[in-house]
């Protein structure tokens, strides 16, 4: 949404800022960098695989009047990870917002997960996060501002659904670390919130039954990627500035959780 400020322009939320997206070409980071440019973000998103999806990203924005920059990397590679923050400051000049969507799901249990495959999924859907931070924060830190959303899961909070125990691990240690994060940089006016979708129309589901999980909800219905780019759009904004350390569930009241307890 397009506002006008004091002197009579038009302006959008993050007007001005700088906002580095992991995991950007498809499904819900696409959907975070097409409504943050057309907040007036200058976005930049990384991506593994998949340059054709990525530069369709690009060009949507730049059409549109926006800037946008596709960098490759795995989040899941520390150097990469530095390499990429460092193409943004070049390209843009600093990162005033880092959204950690890059994650991957692979099914199994305790019984019998497959061990290189949950290696895999800790390499990117947590250690990702902590590179990402690490990576962008030093000048967040002496700016005193910075905005800070990982991307979590509602499997990391407990809902009764089979087969994703590895990933519900995974996305619980995002959830912690988010909390530990905003502890640890609260001084220096950053905030670090996290994102819980529950289940949201990408090709991360593909094969699911969707209409049974539909009536799991309150609302009846899954999520769309757009759901989870508003969220992100309020807690990458100035709107959300007293607000850090918590999960915001996007999940259309999701009821079939596997305990009541913390």
């Amino acid at each position: 949404m397009l506002v006008w400020d004091m002197k009579g322009h038009m302006s959008g939320r993050l007007e001005g800022k700088i906002a580095l997206i992991t995991g950007g070409s498809r499904g819900i980071g696409s959907a975070v960098c097409r409504r943050f440019a057309a907040e007036g973000a200058a976005v930049a998103f990384s991506y593994v695989k998949g340059a054709d999806a990525a530069a369709q990203v690009v060009e949507d924005i730049q059409k549109v009047g926006g800037k946008a920059v596709a960098i490759q990397a795995d989040v899941a590679d520390k150097k990469q990870v530095g390499a990429l923050a460092e193409r943004v400051v070049k390209e843009f000049g600093q990162i005033d917002i880092l959204i950690n969507n890059a994650g991957i799901l692979r099914k199994g249990s305790t019984l019998n997960f497959n061990e290189e495959e949950l290696d895999r999924m800790i390499a990117v859907n947590v250690k990702g996060v902590i590179y990402s931070v690490q990576s962008v924060v030093t000048p967040m830190m002496q700016r005193r501002y910075g905005r800070i959303v990982n991307l979590s899961s509602l499997a990391g909070l407990g809902t009764a659904v089979v087969e994703t125990t590895p990933y519900a691990l995974t996305k619980a240690a995002v959830v912690s670390l988010t909390k530990r994060m905003a502890l640890e940089l609260g001084p220096y006016g950053i905030t670090v919130n996290a994102i819980a979708p529950g289940f949201i129309q990408t090709a991360m589901i593909d094969g699911v039954d969707t209409g049974g999980v539909a009536k799991k909800t309150i609302l009846g219905r899954i999520g769309v990627p757009d759901d989870i780019a508003n969220a992100a759009l309020f807690l990458a904004s100035d709107e959300s500035s007293f607000i850090t350390a918590q999960v915001l569930t996007v999940d259309g009241g999701r009821i079939d959780f596997l305990s009541g307890s913390a």
